[in-house]
């Protein structure tokens, strides 16, 4: 079980996951950088709001100029900190999935965490955490329905709700390298010393903020179909090579046994 703790680390950390993939922890939660170093690029997710200062940093170091556009696997509130900030600075696109836009367009809200669900403190405090929608207005759009990826050329989307209804991750065909978000993750987010400690375990997603388990089931078991070499997920560390394949399979076949909680309030 490989460890990154945030007690050696600090409050970020950041990995050289494959060719021209960086992905940047803030605090507990991780963005993407996708494009070669000095050229073109876009930005996964815009973590907590208090890492504008962070992403924009390596950001200018690695590329030296902003993004072509920012992609969200999805709206939650740890996901979209500092797409504001971001925005204002760099005046570039926002993309999402057609089904999350009334999330992000002040429409609707994401059901609130859970606590029922167990497993440690951070499931305990779930209530507390942010689950309101908001505005980004005209400068979020939907997708391209043809799959492709603005500003990342060889990437496509795949859609992978159950998580949030228009959760998506990113996939590269060239090296079979996966941008996850959250349809599944490397630590028990639950467990707020898991998470200190980074530990490194692949988990379905996190259980306190799934509200469909139905469809994060088929998100897994069609992941895990793509047979990805490399991966980034929302929370937790980079994981590759056989450790990503036989893991992520084991999750697909035992999911209902190893991610969905025994009780809760969206259990069906």
């Amino acid at each position: 079980m490989e460890s990154g703790s945030m007690l050696k680390t600090g409050l970020t950390d950041s990995w050289e996951v494959a060719s021209g993939i960086v992905g940047l922890r803030t605090l507990f939660v991780n963005v993407a950088f996708l494009g070669r170093t000095g050229g073109d690029w876009i930005l996964v997710d815009a973590g907590l709001g208090m890492f504008a200062g962070s992403i924009r940093k390596l950001a200018q170091k690695r590329f030296g100029r902003p993004p072509a556009a920012i992609i969200l696997t999805h709206g939650h509130f740890d996901h979209v900190g500092t797409i504001g900030e971001l925005i204002e600075e760099w005046s570039v696109p926002v993309y999402a999935h057609l089904l999350e836009l009334p999330y992000l367009t002040g429409k609707q809200d994401y059901p609130p965490g859970d606590p029922s669900v167990d497993g440690g403190m951070m499931a305990e405090i779930s209530p507390l955490y942010p689950h309101r929608g908001m505005d980004l207005g005209g400068a979020v759009a939907a997708l391209p329905e043809d799959g492709s990826v603005p500003g990342a050329e060889g990437w496509r989307w795949v859609h992978t709700p159950g998580h949030s209804p228009g959760h998506i991750s990113l996939f590269r065909d060239a090296d079979k390298a996966l941008i996850a978000g959250d349809a599944f993750i490397t630590v028990k987010q639950e467990s707020a010393l898991s998470v200190v400690r980074q530990d490194k375990e692949i988990h379905g997603p996190p259980t306190y903020f799934t509200p469909d388990w139905a469809a994060a089931e088929k998100s897994v078991v069609r992941l895990a179909g793509l047979k990805p070499q490399f991966a980034l997920t929302g929370h937790g560390l980079p994981v590759s090579g056989a450790e990503l394949s036989a893991r992520l399979e084991y999750l697909a076949v035992h999911f209902k046994e190893m991610a969905v909680p025994d009780h809760g309030k969206y259990l069906r």
